[in-house]
């Protein structure tokens, strides 16, 4: 039930209720990637995702992103994209929470680049 409120209410968990009609009445169910995303079809050619979880753009692997983008790359139709020892699985963007990216974040201090006239 809680699920069903939260597909009215908002967007960003799962996909919506206009979504879902428009997925049940007009998709085609194309595949699915092992992050648990769905991607469908139209019969126009429309193109869409519905994200497991928390929708994020780049939780989009490269397998599906120039399908989703309807881009030609020869290279992923001619052979099957391996993962090599060196690629790093997915991890979601950490803008504006602890884990970001700042300079200084290990010393546990930043410091302004000026002196404020209170003291």
């Amino acid at each position: 039930m809680l699920t069903f409120i939260k597909q009215i209410f908002t967007w960003w968990n799962h996909q919506t209720i206009g979504t879902g009609i428009q997925t049940l009445f007009f998709g085609k169910l194309v595949g699915k990637d092992h992050l648990g995303n769905k991607y469908y079809e139209s019969k126009t050619g429309r193109r869409w995702v519905i994200y497991n979880g928390e929708i994020e753009a780049t939780k989009i692997p490269n397998e599906w992103y120039s399908w989703i983008h309807f881009t030609k790359n020869k290279i992923e139709k001619s052979q099957d994209l391996k993962k090599f020892k060196w690629q790093k699985p997915h991890q979601p963007n950490p803008t504006g929470t602890e884990k970001a990216y700042h300079p200084k974040k290990n010393n546990n201090e930043i410091k302004k680049k000026y002196n404020t006239w209170k003291n």
